[in-house]
């Protein structure tokens, strides 16, 4: 006697199953923003697909609809997700050429102005924040500087806002803060101590760390440099178009927008109001709008 060997889901059953996962999948993400008013319908949904399917081996679930009932009945369960859903892979001095580029086109123009407002848009957990402190303290701006450091991920923001890191990450941020020519040692910025470095109070005391949703709010304050690197690569492009006016409003005229390596304005319905400043860093500056 043989046993039947199970036929291999056809092309029918396989699409069925994804088109079952995304209807699952669209009720979850209703139910977040009816339940705890967090917005992720407009994230890319390839990258929705990865992160829920990574929670679901993590919690041991077997569907999204059983993760579902349990984020609806636990705040807990919820949280954790969310720490899934938001994405906290960041580095000091991340893309050292980037920075260069900040000292010699951004920073002596930003000079020019008596105070300066700066917004990290999706700060993570603030390697960004610290790595713009450094480079206005090394441009005699920071004592006129005020960094708004954004992001909807409480947990991140805790982290960010007590800007301490294990130590052994220490080793590429000096690397990194080396090739992006910084003109003193990594070091006179932060202490060492017990596996850990904890960064200069002098340093975070110019930043206030604060929960935003780019999906949700609205400005909150005018701005003359906007960062966000990194994050609008997991928006779909309605999500993209409304960050990016989101910016466009909060730059007074003639401010600076930096934008990950993988992220543009060009498409954006604010196109027009963007000059290039180096399109291989993607930092743009905002112009008047072109006829």
């Amino acid at each position: 006697m043989t046993t039947p060997i199970d036929d291999p889901p056809g092309p029918t059953e396989a699409g069925e199953a994804a088109d079952d996962l995304d209807l699952e999948i669209d009720l979850l993400l209703e139910a977040i923003v009816r339940k705890y008013s967090y917005e992720f319908r407009d994230y890319a949904r390839a990258s929705l697909r990865r992160r829920i399917r990574g929670a679901l081996d993590a919690f041991g679930f077997a569907s999204v609809s059983e993760l579902q009932h349990h984020v609806l009945r636990d705040r807990q369960v919820f949280t954790t997700l969310l720490s899934r859903l938001t994405v906290t892979v960041s580095a000091m001095f991340r893309d050292p050429g980037y920075y260069l580029a900040l000292r010699r086109e951004v920073l002596p123009m930003l000079a020019t102005w008596p105070s300066l407002k700066i917004w990290v848009a999706g700060c993570s957990t603030g390697e960004e924040v610290y790595s713009l402190t450094i480079l206005l303290d090394e441009a005699g701006l920071l004592e006129r500087t005020h960094i708004y450091a954004t992001d909807i991920n409480p947990e991140a923001l805790r982290t960010a806002a007590a800007g301490v890191y294990p130590l052994a990450r220490l080793a590429q941020f000096t690397r990194n803060y080396q090739q992006a020519g910084g003109t003193r040692s990594l070091a006179d910025y932060y202490t060492a101590a017990y596996g850990n470095a904890a960064f200069d109070r002098r340093l975070r005391a110019r930043v206030t760390f604060s929960d935003h949703s780019l999906a949700t709010d609205q400005v909150f304050a005018e701005v003359q440099f906007v960062s966000c690197r990194n994050v609008l690569i997991y928006f779909n492009s309605r999500l993209q178009d409304r960050a990016i006016g989101l910016f466009h409003d909060s730059l007074v005229m003639h401010g600076f927008l930096a934008l990950g390596s993988h992220e543009r304005v060009e498409g954006s319905t604010r196109a027009r109001g963007f000059r290039a400043v180096s399109r291989k860093d993607r930092i743009y500056q905002k112009v008047p709008y072109a006829d």
